[in-house]
């Protein structure tokens, strides 16, 4: 394993056993405090299915895209030339915005829909969702990510570093947890808190159709689909799909073979 690898491992692990330990002493919503080991088989199985198909289809699609961006001077920050702190600033807030829009459309196309809908029939709100996702859905988000680090210019290790704080903030903001009203005000002016992306994961569709930032929570109020809070308390709202509540939809197969069922 390469050094940039080794290092968004580590990242990645260290931010997430911070997270489950900060679940088990003060989890917010107490219902979902109660660890369900195959649910946690099911969202850590998809992660594990995901970094294998990956590892054998695009790989390190994005990092490959920035050597090659950088060898070959193509990319805005390439052609402009700027200090490379600057370029690395401009890329990662460009990066922010595009994977705001993967998000959103995941939303409006029914076809991307169909796979990132296993991320949102998870019936419980914890670390473990955040990495809830088809493994299709990773590979299209590895292509589609490389096709604007292309466009951008992003050197190398700028990709790296974004790719890291992207996990890790993922990490963070489907913490069960919470924080004190008036500092979660104030940070998610510029960040999303869980509070904030947890509205996400309502099953009411037009809070689901909300809150789409991943770090930086500007681009909901840019794009206007901020929404502050969700109609029902914090601790009654349900979580999840309504259409997909049963067993099936839960088990590890089941979520791999979602995307080809109705609805």
């Amino acid at each position: 394993m390469d050094q940039s690898g080794l290092l968004r491992i580590s990242i990645f692990a260290a931010i997430l056993a911070v997270m489950a330990l900060w679940e088990a002493i003060a989890p917010y919503r107490p219902k979902e405090a109660v660890r369900r080991p195959m649910r946690w088989l099911t969202n850590f199985g998809l992660m594990l299915l995901s970094a294998a198909l990956a590892r054998f289809t695009v790989g390190a699609a994005m990092i490959a895209t920035a050597i090659w961006a950088m060898d070959h001077g193509y990319g805005l920050i390439n052609l402009v030339g700027m200090p490379s702190i600057l370029g690395g600033l401009i890329a990662i807030v460009a990066l922010d915005c595009a994977i705001y829009w993967q998000h959103r459309l995941a939303h409006m196309v029914p076809l991307l829909w169909r796979f990132h809908r296993v991320h949102h029939c998870d019936v419980e709100f914890d670390v473990s969702t955040a990495v809830r996702f088809h493994p299709f859905e990773i590979v299209a988000s590895a292509l589609y990510k490389s096709f604007f680090v292309l466009m951008i210019g992003a050197d190398p290790w700028v990709v790296v570093i974004y790719e890291s704080m992207l996990s890790g903030f993922a990490l963070f903001n489907h913490g069960n947890v919470h924080l004190p009203k008036s500092f979660d005000r104030a940070l998610r002016l510029l960040i999303v808190t869980p509070d904030m992306h947890r509205v996400h994961h309502s099953t009411v569709m037009r809070e689901t159709n909300s809150n789409y930032g991943n770090i930086l929570s500007i681009w909901d109020r840019v794009f206007v689909s901020y929404v502050d809070h969700t109609m029902r308390n914090d601790h009654d709202m349900q979580i999840g799909l309504d259409e997909f509540r049963d067993k099936d939809s839960q088990s590890l197969f089941g979520v791999l073979w979602l995307p080809f069922r109705q609805p």
